[in-house]
């Protein structure tokens, strides 16, 4: 019986866990793309208004889905905006230019954002290495 159908009383069976390539999600919601963007969401759903490259898909309850492109339009704007210092009209129009002359630079790279969870995943992993090393050592006798 699947999750969904189980009879009262027992517990439903857990679903195995995904590799990887299972776990790459084609949509994220726009908690999960502030935090990647480490920006708040009201200055996503701003942004939408202001940059006509920046649509993600809503579902029905009007929720945002966005795509691995929509990510990327994100980290641009906000290079634009807070690296390079454009103001938001600039930003539009240095846009506007990078899609009509320098197609290229619309190329992000995107694993950026994986590579410092990366990073942190093995910290804690490290961290827990170093707790079973500072136990104290069994004494052989």
């Amino acid at each position: 019986m699947d999750e969904q159908t189980a009879p009262v009383g027992e517990q439903p069976q857990a679903r195995p866990r995904m590799d990887k390539s299972e776990r790459m999600k084609v949509y994220h919601n726009i908690r999960e793309v502030s935090q990647i963007a480490e920006l708040e969401p009201y200055i996503l759903r701003f942004w939408e208004g202001e940059f006509t490259a920046l649509k993600p898909k809503t579902t029905r309850g009007g929720r945002r889905q966005y795509q691995v492109d929509d990510i990327k339009m994100v980290l641009l704007i906000k290079k634009l905006l807070y690296q390079d210092g454009y103001t938001i009209a600039g930003a539009r129009n240095r846009l506007k230019e990078i899609r009509e002359k320098e197609r290229d630079q619309l190329e992000i790279p995107f694993n950026q954002w994986r590579s410092r969870s990366g990073v942190k995943a093995i910290a804690g992993e490290l961290r827990q290495v170093l707790a079973i090393l500072e136990r104290k050592p069994l004494s052989l006798k």
